[in-house]
Protein backbone atom coordinates (compact mmCIF):
# COMPACT_ATOMS: atom_id res chain seq x y z
CA UNK A 1 0.00 0.00 0.00
CA UNK A 2 1.30 3.43 -0.85
CA UNK A 3 1.72 5.90 2.14
CA UNK A 4 1.89 9.49 1.99
CA UNK A 5 3.15 11.60 4.72
CA UNK A 6 1.11 14.52 6.10
CA UNK A 7 2.58 17.52 7.56
CA UNK A 8 0.25 19.61 10.18
CA UNK A 9 0.91 21.81 13.07
CA UNK A 10 -0.18 20.07 16.40
CA UNK A 11 -3.10 22.39 17.45
CA UNK A 12 -6.31 20.85 18.25
CA UNK A 13 -7.80 22.55 14.90
CA UNK A 14 -4.77 21.90 12.86
CA UNK A 15 -5.32 18.10 13.59
CA UNK A 16 -9.03 18.28 13.67
CA UNK A 17 -8.84 19.58 9.79
CA UNK A 18 -6.21 17.22 8.71
CA UNK A 19 -8.39 14.48 9.66
CA UNK A 20 -11.08 15.63 8.17
CA UNK A 21 -8.76 16.16 5.10
CA UNK A 22 -7.47 12.83 5.06
CA UNK A 23 -10.54 11.32 5.75
CA UNK A 24 -11.96 12.46 2.33
CA UNK A 25 -8.77 11.61 0.33
CA UNK A 26 -8.93 8.10 2.38
CA UNK A 27 -12.56 7.61 0.92
CA UNK A 28 -11.67 8.12 -2.74
CA UNK A 29 -8.20 6.29 -2.65
CA UNK A 30 -8.57 3.19 -0.39
CA UNK A 31 -5.17 1.79 -1.57
CA UNK A 32 -3.46 4.59 0.07
CA UNK A 33 -2.17 5.11 3.59
CA UNK A 34 -1.80 8.83 4.82
CA UNK A 35 0.62 8.82 7.49
CA UNK A 36 -0.31 12.09 9.72
CA UNK A 37 3.09 13.89 11.18
CA UNK A 38 2.83 16.97 13.91
CA UNK A 39 5.09 19.87 13.36
CA UNK A 40 6.04 22.60 15.89
CA UNK A 41 6.11 25.72 14.53
CA UNK A 42 7.91 29.15 15.30
CA UNK A 43 3.80 30.07 16.25
CA UNK A 44 3.23 27.11 18.91
CA UNK A 45 5.85 28.68 20.40
CA UNK A 46 5.09 31.60 20.78
CA UNK A 47 1.51 31.41 22.21
CA UNK A 48 1.92 34.17 24.25
CA UNK A 49 3.35 37.09 22.36
CA UNK A 50 1.26 40.01 21.80
CA UNK A 51 -0.37 40.46 18.46
CA UNK A 52 1.63 43.48 17.62
CA UNK A 53 5.04 41.75 18.37
CA UNK A 54 3.96 38.41 16.53
CA UNK A 55 6.08 38.46 13.74
CA UNK A 56 5.61 37.64 10.00
CA UNK A 57 2.76 36.01 8.12
CA UNK A 58 5.09 32.66 7.91
CA UNK A 59 5.66 31.74 11.41
CA UNK A 60 2.88 28.78 11.51
CA UNK A 61 4.21 27.29 8.43
CA UNK A 62 7.91 27.74 8.15
CA UNK A 63 9.18 24.73 10.09
CA UNK A 64 6.48 22.69 7.79
CA UNK A 65 7.52 23.90 4.35
CA UNK A 66 10.85 23.07 5.36
CA UNK A 67 10.12 19.41 5.88
CA UNK A 68 8.32 19.19 2.90
CA UNK A 69 11.35 20.91 1.27
CA UNK A 70 13.79 18.41 3.20
CA UNK A 71 11.14 15.26 1.53
CA UNK A 72 10.21 14.47 5.24
CA UNK A 73 6.40 14.85 4.69
CA UNK A 74 4.48 14.68 1.14
CA UNK A 75 2.09 17.21 1.18
CA UNK A 76 1.31 19.66 4.12
CA UNK A 77 -2.68 21.15 5.46
CA UNK A 78 -2.38 24.97 6.27
CA UNK A 79 -5.10 27.16 7.55
CA UNK A 80 -4.44 29.36 4.07
CA UNK A 81 -4.19 32.64 6.04
CA UNK A 82 -1.61 31.59 7.83
CA UNK A 83 0.21 31.64 4.55
CA UNK A 84 2.30 34.08 3.60
CA UNK A 85 1.29 35.67 0.19
CA UNK A 86 4.23 34.49 -1.87
CA UNK A 87 5.27 30.42 -1.82
CA UNK A 88 9.15 29.68 -1.01
CA UNK A 89 11.19 28.20 -4.03
CA UNK A 90 10.50 24.70 -4.78
CA UNK A 91 6.64 24.60 -3.16
CA UNK A 92 2.93 24.77 -4.91
CA UNK A 93 -0.48 25.06 -3.83
CA UNK A 94 -1.66 21.61 -5.22
CA UNK A 95 -5.31 21.79 -4.08
CA UNK A 96 -7.28 24.14 -2.35
CA UNK A 97 -10.58 22.74 -0.91
CA UNK A 98 -13.60 24.29 -0.89
CA UNK A 99 -14.05 27.18 1.43
CA UNK A 100 -15.59 27.24 4.98
CA UNK A 101 -17.43 30.39 5.83
CA UNK A 102 -14.97 33.31 5.83
CA UNK A 103 -16.26 35.95 8.37
CA UNK A 104 -15.43 36.76 11.76
CA UNK A 105 -17.80 35.13 14.64
CA UNK A 106 -18.44 37.16 17.68
CA UNK A 107 -19.05 34.99 20.79
CA UNK A 108 -21.07 36.44 23.82
CA UNK A 109 -23.30 35.68 26.34
CA UNK A 110 -26.52 36.84 24.25
CA UNK A 111 -25.24 40.21 22.28
CA UNK A 112 -24.54 41.06 19.24
CA UNK A 113 -21.65 43.93 18.38
CA UNK A 114 -24.24 46.58 18.62
CA UNK A 115 -25.42 45.15 21.79
CA UNK A 116 -22.53 44.83 23.82
CA UNK A 117 -22.88 47.11 26.71
CA UNK A 118 -20.51 50.20 26.89
CA UNK A 119 -17.29 49.83 27.25
CA UNK A 120 -17.89 45.77 27.22
CA UNK A 121 -14.19 43.84 26.76
CA UNK A 122 -14.05 42.00 23.68
CA UNK A 123 -10.72 39.41 23.32
CA UNK A 124 -9.29 39.34 20.05
CA UNK A 125 -5.78 37.84 19.24
CA UNK A 126 -5.59 39.93 15.76
CA UNK A 127 -4.58 43.66 14.92
CA UNK A 128 -6.99 43.42 11.92
CA UNK A 129 -9.83 42.71 14.11
CA UNK A 130 -9.47 45.70 16.54
CA UNK A 131 -9.23 47.83 14.60
CA UNK A 132 -11.86 46.97 12.19
CA UNK A 133 -14.01 46.56 15.98
CA UNK A 134 -13.05 49.74 17.25
CA UNK A 135 -13.96 51.98 13.83
CA UNK A 136 -17.30 50.75 14.39
CA UNK A 137 -17.12 50.58 18.30
CA UNK A 138 -15.17 53.18 19.68
CA UNK A 139 -16.15 52.74 23.23
CA UNK A 140 -14.90 48.64 23.22
CA UNK A 141 -12.18 47.53 25.54
CA UNK A 142 -10.71 45.57 23.06
CA UNK A 143 -7.72 43.49 24.62
CA UNK A 144 -5.68 40.52 23.76
CA UNK A 145 -6.32 37.78 23.75
CA UNK A 146 -4.27 34.40 22.91
CA UNK A 147 -4.16 30.78 23.50
CA UNK A 148 -5.46 27.45 21.35
CA UNK A 149 -9.66 28.04 20.37
CA UNK A 150 -10.83 25.83 23.35
CA UNK A 151 -8.47 28.22 25.68
CA UNK A 152 -10.44 31.50 24.18
CA UNK A 153 -13.49 30.09 24.58
CA UNK A 154 -12.54 29.08 28.24
CA UNK A 155 -11.45 32.74 28.87
CA UNK A 156 -14.41 33.71 27.68
CA UNK A 157 -16.61 31.32 30.09
CA UNK A 158 -14.52 32.28 32.92
CA UNK A 159 -15.74 35.91 32.84
CA UNK A 160 -12.35 36.91 31.40
CA UNK A 161 -13.99 38.83 28.59
CA UNK A 162 -18.13 40.04 27.68
CA UNK A 163 -16.93 38.95 23.84
CA UNK A 164 -14.50 37.40 22.31
CA UNK A 165 -13.64 37.12 18.27
CA UNK A 166 -13.04 33.96 16.67
CA UNK A 167 -13.12 32.67 12.77
CA UNK A 168 -16.29 30.94 12.06
CA UNK A 169 -14.58 28.78 9.76
CA UNK A 170 -12.43 27.37 12.61
CA UNK A 171 -15.23 27.11 15.20
CA UNK A 172 -17.63 24.94 12.21
CA UNK A 173 -14.45 22.70 11.83
CA UNK A 174 -14.36 21.87 15.58
CA UNK A 175 -17.98 21.40 15.45
CA UNK A 176 -18.73 24.44 17.76
CA UNK A 177 -20.64 26.27 15.52
CA UNK A 178 -23.62 26.31 18.52
CA UNK A 179 -21.42 28.73 20.67
CA UNK A 180 -21.51 31.14 17.64
CA UNK A 181 -23.69 34.79 19.04
CA UNK A 182 -22.91 36.52 15.43
CA UNK A 183 -21.85 35.71 12.09
CA UNK A 184 -19.80 39.46 11.37
CA UNK A 185 -21.04 40.70 8.19
CA UNK A 186 -17.94 41.11 6.22
CA UNK A 187 -18.32 45.01 5.34
CA UNK A 188 -18.25 45.28 9.13
CA UNK A 189 -15.02 43.22 9.99
CA UNK A 190 -13.44 42.34 6.75
CA UNK A 191 -11.31 38.51 7.02
CA UNK A 192 -8.13 38.01 6.61
CA UNK A 193 -6.54 37.07 2.85
CA UNK A 194 -7.65 33.01 2.84
CA UNK A 195 -9.87 33.05 6.19
CA UNK A 196 -11.80 30.06 5.86
CA UNK A 197 -10.12 28.12 3.90
CA UNK A 198 -7.46 25.52 3.44
CA UNK A 199 -3.78 24.88 1.52
CA UNK A 200 -2.69 21.41 0.49
CA UNK A 201 1.27 22.53 -0.19
CA UNK A 202 3.39 19.92 -2.03
CA UNK A 203 6.59 20.31 -3.71
CA UNK A 204 6.83 21.56 -7.12
CA UNK A 205 6.87 19.13 -9.53
CA UNK A 206 5.35 15.83 -7.50
CA UNK A 207 2.65 15.55 -9.90
CA UNK A 208 1.56 11.98 -8.39
CA UNK A 209 0.68 13.35 -4.74
CA UNK A 210 -0.62 16.49 -6.50
CA UNK A 211 -3.50 13.95 -8.84
CA UNK A 212 -3.64 12.36 -5.26
CA UNK A 213 -5.15 15.56 -4.25
CA UNK A 214 -7.02 17.24 -6.92
CA UNK A 215 -10.12 15.86 -6.32
CA UNK A 216 -10.52 17.86 -3.34
CA UNK A 217 -9.64 21.12 -5.22
CA UNK A 218 -12.46 23.56 -5.52
CA UNK A 219 -11.73 26.52 -8.28
CA UNK A 220 -14.14 29.03 -6.86
CA UNK A 221 -12.43 28.74 -3.59
CA UNK A 222 -9.07 28.97 -5.54
CA UNK A 223 -10.07 31.82 -7.66
CA UNK A 224 -11.00 33.80 -4.42
CA UNK A 225 -7.99 33.34 -2.38
CA UNK A 226 -5.74 33.82 -5.74
CA UNK A 227 -7.34 37.69 -5.70
CA UNK A 228 -6.97 37.41 -1.93
CA UNK A 229 -2.82 36.12 -1.86
CA UNK A 230 -2.30 38.49 -4.62
CA UNK A 231 -3.24 41.47 -2.75
CA UNK A 232 -1.30 40.30 0.40
CA UNK A 233 1.32 39.87 -1.97
CA UNK A 234 1.57 43.19 -3.23
CA UNK A 235 0.80 44.73 -0.23
CA UNK A 236 3.23 42.23 1.58
CA UNK A 237 0.85 42.56 4.39
CA UNK A 238 1.59 40.26 7.54
CA UNK A 239 0.19 39.66 10.73
CA UNK A 240 1.37 42.67 12.34
CA UNK A 241 -0.37 44.84 9.17
CA UNK A 242 -4.28 45.75 9.67
CA UNK A 243 -5.12 44.73 6.37
CA UNK A 244 -8.38 42.35 5.17
CA UNK A 245 -9.23 41.38 1.97
CA UNK A 246 -12.29 38.92 1.16
CA UNK A 247 -12.87 37.66 -2.71
CA UNK A 248 -16.81 36.37 -3.88
CA UNK A 249 -16.86 34.43 -7.05
CA UNK A 250 -20.60 34.96 -8.53
CA UNK A 251 -20.34 33.32 -12.33
CA UNK A 252 -17.67 34.52 -14.15
CA UNK A 253 -17.09 37.40 -12.14
CA UNK A 254 -14.84 38.17 -9.12
CA UNK A 255 -16.58 40.73 -6.29
CA UNK A 256 -13.63 41.88 -3.95
CA UNK A 257 -13.51 43.97 -0.77
CA UNK A 258 -10.34 45.05 1.31
CA UNK A 259 -9.21 47.54 3.60
CA UNK A 260 -5.88 48.90 5.28
CA UNK A 261 -5.30 50.81 7.58
CA UNK A 262 -2.28 52.09 10.32
CA UNK A 263 -0.96 49.76 12.79
CA UNK A 264 -2.48 52.56 15.67
CA UNK A 265 -5.80 52.01 13.37
CA UNK A 266 -5.49 55.20 11.75
CA UNK A 267 -6.06 56.12 8.20
CA UNK A 268 -8.45 53.07 7.36
CA UNK A 269 -9.33 52.69 3.88
CA UNK A 270 -11.80 50.12 2.71
CA UNK A 271 -12.38 49.63 -1.10
CA UNK A 272 -14.52 47.54 -3.37
CA UNK A 273 -13.52 46.26 -6.87
CA UNK A 274 -15.13 43.58 -9.38
CA UNK A 275 -13.78 41.90 -12.80
CA UNK A 276 -13.39 38.80 -14.23
CA UNK A 277 -12.81 36.04 -12.18
CA UNK A 278 -10.04 35.07 -14.93
CA UNK A 279 -8.17 38.68 -13.59
CA UNK A 280 -8.18 37.19 -10.02
CA UNK A 281 -4.41 37.88 -9.12
CA UNK A 282 -4.93 40.95 -11.43
CA UNK A 283 -8.01 42.42 -9.68
CA UNK A 284 -6.24 41.53 -6.03
CA UNK A 285 -2.57 43.84 -7.01
CA UNK A 286 -5.18 46.77 -8.81
CA UNK A 287 -6.77 47.10 -5.15
CA UNK A 288 -3.93 46.64 -3.44
CA UNK A 289 -2.54 49.80 -5.60
CA UNK A 290 -5.94 51.67 -5.02
CA UNK A 291 -5.50 51.72 -1.51
CA UNK A 292 -1.71 52.97 -1.66
CA UNK A 293 -3.27 55.77 -3.51
CA UNK A 294 -6.47 56.47 -1.69
CA UNK A 295 -4.56 56.16 1.73
CA UNK A 296 -1.88 59.06 0.16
Amino acid sequence: MKVIRVGTRGSQLALTQTGQVIAALAAIHPDVRFEQIVIRTTGDRRQNVPFADVGTKGMFVKEIEEALLADEIDFAVHSLKDMPGELPEGLTLSAVPRRQDPRDALLSAGADLEGLTRGARVGTSSLRRHIQLRSVRSDLRVEELRGNLDTRIRKLSEGQYDAIVLACAGLERMGWADQITQRIPEDVSIPAPGQGALALETRAGDSDTAAVLAPLHDPDTASAVEAERAFQAALNAGCSVPAGAHARVDGSELRFLAFLADADGSNLVRVSDAGPRSDAAVIGRRVAERLRVERG
